[in-house]
C-alpha cells in the first residue's frame, strides 16, 4: 500500500465553487458563515463535531478530527459558483425558503455579495427547468473552456491559493455509458462534436480537473463517474468524488438494512415513496431525471443485503422506489418506508418508517465535509477516486472490479481508518483480543 510523503499545510484561502446556487448550495454557504461568526453550530457535520479514536481504548485518546488532521478553517473560505438563474445568493436562499427569517436577515449582507458566474445549460439534459442567465458557445469544448477561464478568474480575483468545485445543481436525464467516455482524447473530441453524450455536469467535471482543482458530484449524473475522466484525474493528480448526496430517504436505508443484514432477519419487500416540492421535485418530476435517480436509490439494498450469497433471505426482494412532486411541501421532504421482513422459522413482520426531513439542512454539512476533505486530500496528494468518501453518497464511486461499499457503518470505519492511515496512526480493527491475552 503507498504511503503518503507529508500533508501540506492549508496556507492561503480556500476557494469553493458550487455549480448550481439554489437550495442546497445557499443554505451550505448561510451555515458556514453563521457557524464561523458563532452563531450556530454545526450539527451534521464530521469535519466540525467528529472525533477519531486512536490506538488502544485503554490510551483514551480521542481527539476531535479538526485537531487530528490539517483542514482548512472555516474564516478561510472563500464561496462562488455558477447558476442559470441571475439572483445573489440572498435571492436564492429567500426564494428556496429554507431558512427561516433569523437567519435570513443575519446572512443577508454576506449572501448578497455572492454573485453566480452564467451557468453551461442545456434543457436536453434537466427538460423541467427554463436557464436565462447562461453561457453561449459554438461547441461544448468551448463551454468547458469558458468554465476554466472562470474557475481562473475567480482563482486571481479572490486570491485563493486552492479551490474545490461541487455539484449541487439538479438531476440530469439518465446516459448510459458510452465509446466517447472510453478516453480522455475521445472525451475531447465529443466535446468539440457537440455529443449528446457529453452532458453540461460533465464539462464542469473536465475543466475544474484539467485546471488542477478537486471534484465533487452531488448528483446521480455520471459526470465524472467515466474512464476518461477519472483517468484524467489520476494524470493531474486531483481527488474525485461522487454520486449523489446521501441525506434523507437512502440514509435511513443504510443505517437500517445493515442491521436486517447483521441479525440475518429475511426480508420480502421494501416500498419508498417520497413527496417534496424543491427544485428538486420539480426537475424529478421528468421521467428520465427520475430515471437517473432511481437507479442510484435502487442500488443500495443490493449491494449491502447480497442476495446471491444469501439467497433464502434476500433473493426475491421486491425493492421500489416513488418520488412524486408536492409544491406545498417545498424542501421539507417526507419519505414514507414499508419494510416487510421475517424472522425465525419464517414468521412475518413489518416496520414502517414516516422521515419527515429537511432535503438541504441535511446536504449542507455533507457539502462542508466534502469541500474540506477533498482539499486535505489534494494537500496529502491523493488523486482519482477517494472511496474512503463513499460515507456521504448514495451511489458511490469505486475502481472499475470493485463493488461499491454501502453499510453507513463501514463506510464510517473507512473514513476514519484513511485518516488514521494519513497520520501514520495504526488502523483500527476492532478485534480487540489484546486486552483478554
Amino acid at each position: 500500500m503507498r504511503r503518503l510523503s507529508a500533508i501540506a499545510p492549508p496556507k492561503g484561502k480556500l476557494g469553493v465553487l458550487t455549480v448550481g446556487m439554489g437550495a442546497v448550495a445557499t443554505t451550505f454557504m448561510a451555515g458556514v458563515d453563521l457557524i464561523r461568526r458563532k452563531r450556530a453550530q454545526p450539527v451534521g457535520s464530521l469535519t466540525q463535531l467528529g472525533t477519531i479514536r486512536l490506538g488502544k481504548r485503554t490510551d483514551r485518546r480521542t481527539p476531535s478530527i479538526q485537531d487530528f488532521v490539517p483542514l482548512e478553517k472555516l474564516e478561510n473560505i472563500v464561496f462562488g459558483g455558477w447558476d442559470i438563474f441571475p439572483d445573489t445568493a440572498y435571492e436564492s436562499a429567500k426564494n428556496a425558503a429554507v431558512l427561516g427569517p433569523e437567519h435570513l436577515s443575519e446572512v443577508k449582507k454576506f449572501l448578497s455579495k455572492i454573485r453566480p458566474m452564467k451557468a453551461a445549460f442545456d434543457q436536453n439534459y434537466v427538460k423541467r427547468l427554463t436557464g436565462t442567465h447562461v453561457k453561449k458557445a459554438k461547441t461544448k469544448y468551448d463551454l468547458a473552456l469558458q468554465i476554466k477561464d472562470d474557475i481562473r478568474n475567480f482563482q486571481k480575483k479572490n486570491r485563493v491559493s486552492r479551490t474545490v468545485v461541487i455539484w449541487c445543481g439538479s438531476t440530469e436525464i439518465f446516459l448510459k455509458p458510452h465509446a466517447v467516455y472510453a478516453t480522455p482524447e475521445t472525451f475531447v473530441e465529443a466535446m468539440k462534436a457537440n455529443h449528446a453524450a457529453i452532458a453540461p455536469s460533465m464539462l464542469y467535471a473536465w475543466a475544474a480537473i484539467t485546471s488542477g482543482v478537486p471534484f465533487a458530484n452531488g448528483a446521480p449524473n455520471l459526470t465524472v463517474d467515466v474512464p476518461a475522466l477519472t483517468e484524467l484525474a489520476r494524470q493531474h493528480g486531483v481527488p474525485i468524488c461522487g454520486k449523489d448526496f446521501k441525506t434523507g430517504q437512502t440514509l435511513m436505508k443504510t443505517i437500517l438494512a445493515p442491521g436486517f443484514k447483521a441479525r440475518l432477519l429475511g426480508m420480502n419487500g421494501w416500498f419508498s415513496t417520497n413527496i417534496l416540492g424543491n427544485r428538486d421535485g420539480e426537475v424529478l418530476d421528468d421521467p428520465e431525471s427520475f430515471k437517473t435517480k432511481e437507479e442510484s436509490k435502487l442500488g443500495v439494498l443490493e449491494y449491502i443485503l447480497q442476495p446471491k450469497l444469501y439467497p433464502d433471505l434476500y433473493g426475491k426482494i421486491h425493492h421500489m422506489v416513488r418520488i412524486n412532486y408536492y409544491p406545498p411541501r417545498g424542501d421539507n421532504k417526507e419519505g414514507w418506508d414499508n419494510i416487510d421482513i421475517f424472522g425465525w422459522l419464517g414468521y412475518p413482520m413489518q416496520i414502517k418508517v414516516d422521515f419527515l426531513c429537511r432535503d438541504s439542512i441535511l446536504a449542507a454539512p455533507i457539502v462542508l465535509d466534502l469541500v474540506l476533505f477533498l482539499d486535505l486530500a489534494k494537500r496529502a496528494g491523493m488523486r482519482g477516486i477517494q472511496e474512503w468518501l463513499s460515507f456521504y453518497f448514495k451511489s458511490p464511486m469505486c475502481a472499475p472490479e470493485l463493488y461499491p461499499e454501502h453499510d453507513l457503518f463501514i463506510q464510517s470505519m473507512k473514513l476514519k481508518n484513511t485518516l488514521r492511515w494519513m497520520m501514520g496512526e495504526d488502523l483500527i480493527t476492532h478485534l480487540g483480543q489484546e486486552y483478554y491475552d
